[in-house]
């Protein structure tokens, strides 16, 4: 199970994420990925990982895809580290091939 909680300012997006990150449940971190790109107010986008127990191959794409629209991401345990620096090397591969 995934709980994603939204924490809106005048200057942040905020997303927290709890739980395991898999499939069905990276469905709507997957739209709000796609609709975070929509935002008239050019908030920055800043995901909290620290509850993060578990991720999937759709979590790690939904991740990416947060990473390419320029998220922030925050309090990430070893873990989580380990994942952010993975995908982050795998989109500038991407980007360079």
């Amino acid at each position: 199970m995934l709980k994603i909680s939204i924490k809106d300012t005048k200057t942040r997006h905020l997303l927290v994420l709890e739980g395991k990150l898999v499939a069905p449940y990276t469905d709507e971190l997957t739209s709000i990925c796609h609709c975070s790109g929509s935002d008239p107010d050019q908030r920055e986008l800043v995901i909290d990982v620290r509850g993060v127990t578990d991720i999937s191959a759709d979590g790690e794409e939904a991740l990416m895809c947060l990473m390419v629209k320029g998220a922030q991401f925050r309090g990430a345990g070893v873990f989580m580290k380990q994942e952010l620096k993975q995908l982050a090397r795998r989109i500038r591969q991407n980007s360079q091939a």
